[in-house]
């Protein structure tokens, strides 16, 4: 006789009074999320272990706290390590393309952008004042007439050297003019052409040493115009620096101890010097440049060149960043080259570069949901990259993918000193150990967070704490402690284990939210045990329609269902549909037909593939059990048949292949099964039963059914023993069982499942190979010796032909 479930064991309840409180305001709340020791151990290692690699991925199930839990040890460790520095673009004067990073103390970025910035301001101001200084007009004026000196010079020299040889000198538009004199007057071409041979000859000479003459004081001039002009340019740039090195001398002194500032200064000195035209320009000329779209490194007015782009401002920080990266685009983490358009064309400068994700926790911490960064094109692989290399270069789309081949910015690389979290579930994380072989290199540690917790040894007081927590975090009202009770019984329905408690803190924190909703509609000042049964009731209530709709299609009878009576080769099934966080059980016919054959047992939903590869599994093992126990010593002579009925998606899992079992056996036997009994189970090659999930909804699935039908006293569900200590089935089922209304009967082997089903004796194989008559055993054997005589007559025919 086998035993019925007490109704005691059939859902664990929390007794409140074991919480000692009240309410939850009287619990000190707790500082973590509980449960996650393993994980929270993990982080903490990882962070605190400085060796390259030992970057951490947390994975588990979504809800589980994972963010929570993360975050809280990343920012409590953060705020006691040092502040990162600040980093800043300037300008490279040398190849501006490719524009410097510096590395400032925290906050500097900011006091060096407002020092250029003023610089440029002195210098609008102190350059003019010294190119219009009395020294300077000076200076000017005495080169300007040292030029006309030596023209001058050049000039008399030319005419006294003409006069010597009778030869008149003019200048014309034309350039110089000569021709022969004679008592100071010009020779006529007819008193020329007049002069003897030899005296022509003289003057056509004469006139050619003059030509030269003027040849080469024409040729002197650039040359002293070049010196002149040298000389100013020489005279502009120490005017320049002079100005310049006075007011940029306090920045150095200022600077001093930043060895890279005062590089970086000494080029714009340079820079300043060689073009201080571009400062003495107009502002009216400025603005005229940057609508034409001028932006080049020389471009006249254009100076931008003398901007600090800080990319990196750590001045407000306190202590290490913490930064939780929602998008992880490859700008969203390695920065962006921005572009701005003048008159139809894209520009940019060293000034448009911004930063990233990784500039911002470099030096802190980085938190990366990894379904998100593995999405973005090129994310990951520059990720890895620059955790590879330990720098961060700033790079658009297009040149990671290839696509354009125009001229762009190449920012200096930052150098990285950051660590990365990444959170995923587990399915992700084993994925991707076994296809991307650069995980264990950059990800050395696992925080594997769990999906539940342990009721025992304290375990509903620490939930409770937590519920106290989130009360206080969320602002909601505090939880009598009936209802947290009742609260913690849900979180162990969730868990699928009546010993367990459900981690799922999203989960958790919507229930304490809508029980608060529901407390203050009700007018109470804390939440009762009503109000959290208001808002579980409520939940399913706005997720159940499939339930519903499936329920009143079987009490229609579009579903069929038997409830009572006995069938041959029919058994009620249970499964359950999983709609993320509903879930709801319906009982399922499966039928087996037997007939002639060589023992095989097919599987329908697997031919027409709407079985999966465990339930196919499933089926094979019954092969198994049945050739195991009745075809030691002979071949099988049957096939038979699995199904279903009216099952029109598809079918995984192994939790019917006990059902399976019990319907094969009652049709190769032709023994009736109970359709007032449900059963669910999973069974291995020996018979044996073993445990399943979702076995409440099952069970109340079953019991609903029978509920609406009307409840005879006869109807239950047979569960595996080792399910028995999970059950956390609802009020109404373990009332009904406490009244006799219905059971739940748990079993160990197929062999107990038949004699509930079947209402006739097992039988256990005797020392001659035979099992008692009138068994269920007895009756299956004897049908096999039919069938295996049936299938030698059939044979006999066909050996005499």
């Amino acid at each position: 006789m086998i035993e019925r479930a007490s109704w005691k064991d059939l859902r664990r309840r929390c007794d409140a009074s074991s919480l000692g409180i009240t309410s939850t305001d009287e619990l000190e709340p707790i500082g973590h999320v509980v449960g996650q020791d393993r994980a929270v151990r993990a982080i903490q290692f990882g962070v605190q272990m400085r060796r390259k690699g030992y970057n951490v991925f947390a994975l588990g199930p979504t809800g589980s706290g994972r963010h929570t839990v993360v975050k809280d040890i990343l920012q409590t460790r953060a705020k006691d390590e040092p502040v990162p520095p600040d980093y800043v673009y300037v300008n490279n004067f040398a190849d501006p393309r490719r524009p410097n990073a510096l590395r400032l103390p925290p906050g500097k970025g900011r006091a060096l952008e407002a020092d250029m910035k003023k610089l440029v301001e002195d210098l609008r101001a102190a350059l003019p004042a010294a190119f219009e200084s009395d020294q300077y007009r000076a200076r000017r004026e005495a080169l300007e007439k040292e030029l006309e000196a030596k023209q001058k010079a050049a000039a008399e020299a030319l005419k006294a050297f003409a006069d010597e040889r009778s030869v008149g000198v003019a200048h014309t538009p034309g350039g110089f003019a000569v021709a022969p004199l004679k008592d100071g007057e010009l020779l006529p071409l007819e008193a020329l052409e007049a002069l003897p041979k030899e005296e022509k000859a003289r003057i056509e000479a004469d006139l050619e040493q003059v030509q030269e003459r003027i040849k080469d004081m024409l040729a002197s001039v650039p040359r002293w115009q070049k010196e002149h002009r040298d000389k100013v340019r020489e005279m502009d740039r120490e005017t320049t620096r002079t100005a310049a090195g006075h007011l940029l001398k306090p920045l150095r002194e200022g600077w001093k101890v930043e060895a890279a500032v005062l590089t970086y200064l000494d080029a714009v000195e340079d820079d300043v010097v060689e073009h201080a035209q571009d400062i003495l320009r107009p502002k009216e000329m400025d603005a005229a440049a940057a609508l034409m779209g001028k932006n080049g490194d020389h471009d006249p007015g254009d100076l931008r060149r003398y901007r600090v782009n800080v990319v990196v401002d750590n001045g407000d920080t306190k202590g290490a960043p913490v930064i939780m990266e929602d998008h992880p685009t490859v700008p969203d983490l390695i920065g962006r080259i921005e572009h701005v358009s003048r008159l139809g064309t894209l520009t940019t400068d060293f000034t448009l570069v911004e930063a990233g994700s990784l500039h911002r926790a470099n030096g802190g911490y980085l938190v990366v949901d990894v379904l998100k960064v593995i999405q973005q094109p090129y994310a990951w692989e520059e990720l890895k990259r620059a955790l590879r290399a330990g720098e961060i270069r700033t790079r658009g789309l297009g040149e990671l993918a290839g696509i354009l081949s125009t001229v762009s910015l190449e920012p200096g690389p930052i150098p990285l000193d950051v660590k990365v979290v990444l959170i995923g579930d587990r399915r992700l994380f084993y994925l991707l150990g076994r296809l991307e072989p650069e995980l264990g290199e950059h990800f050395k540690v696992a925080a594997d967070f769990e999906d539940d917790m342990s009721r025992e040894n304290g375990g509903e007081h620490l939930f409770a704490r937590l519920v106290a927590r989130l009360a206080d975090e969320r602002e909601l009202a505090h939880l009598t402690a009936d209802a947290t009770a009742r609260v913690v019984e849900a979180s162990s329905r969730w868990a699928g284990d009546a010993r367990k408690l459900s981690t799922n803190m999203r989960r958790l924190s919507n229930l304490l939210e809508e029980a608060g909703y529901w407390a203050e509609h009700a007018g109470h000042t804390k939440v009762e045990r009503a109000d959290v049964q208001k808002a579980l009731d409520e939940q399913d209530a706005r997720l159940d329609r499939p339930h519903e709709r499936m329920r009143e299609a079987t009490t229609q009878g579009l579903l069929r269902v038997e409830t009572e009576g006995s069938r041959v080769g029919q058994v009620n099934a249970l499964s359950v549909l999983d709609l993320g966080e509903y879930r709801f059980g319906r009982p399922t016919r499966i039928t087996a037909q037997v007939r002639l054959g060589r023992g095989e047992v097919v599987d329908i939903e697997r031919e027409v593939d709407l079985g999966g590869p465990i339930h196919s599994k499933g089926v094979l093992i019954l092969s198994g059990f049945m050739g195991g126990r009745y075809g030691r010593l002979k071949p099988l002579a049957f096939s038979a048949s699995l199904g279903f009925e009216q099952s029109y998606g598809g079918v995984e899992g192994d939790s019917a292949s006990m059902a399976e079992l019990c319907a094969l056996l009652s049709a190769v036997g032709e023994v009736p099964i109970r359709q007032d009994v449900a059963i669910t189970g999973s069974v291995d090659q020996h018979g044996r039963g073993q445990a399943v999930g979702g076995v409440d909804e099952k069970v109340e699935g079953f019991f609903e059914l029978c509920q609406e039908r009307g409840l005879t006293g006869t109807q239950g569900v047979i569960i595996p023993k080792s399910n028995l200590a999970q059950l956390m089935l609802k009020d109404e089922v373990v009332e009904a069982v406490h009244e006799g209304r219905f059971s739940v009967w748990p079993v160990e082997t197929v062999d107990e499942a038949l004699e509930l089903l079947t209402g006739l004796p097992a039988g256990e194989r005797g020392p001659d190979d035979r099992y008692p008559p009138g068994s269920v055993n007895a009756r299956v054997a004897a049908r096999l010796e039919e069938l295996a005589q049936a299938a030698k007559r059939a044979a006999e025919p066909e050996r005499r032909t």
